[in-house]
């Protein structure tokens, strides 16, 4: 399954970027990315592991509950 890169747009509102077969090298592709925000970019770039693009969007659009903080690293 690929790597998709995204950015993400206020009101969730998605834009492919990219889309890499290893993890390596989205994730290096995705740090020049966010190296290179301007300051007044109103968005965030997020790489994510799915089936198709389809599948890597369901994922980005899901709304994550936080984690419960006990005050201690592990």
């Amino acid at each position: 399954m690929p790597y998709f890169i995204y950015k993400i747009h206020p009101m969730n509102i998605l834009e492919k970027v990219g889309e890499f077969a290893k993890f390596q090298e989205a994730s290096t592709q995705a740090k020049v990315l966010r190296r290179d925000l301007p300051a007044d970019a109103n968005y965030r770039i997020k790489v994510v592991y799915g089936e198709n693009e389809l599948h890597a969007e369901d994922t980005l659009s899901q709304v994550r509950e936080p984690q419960p903080t006990t005050g201690e690293d592990y």
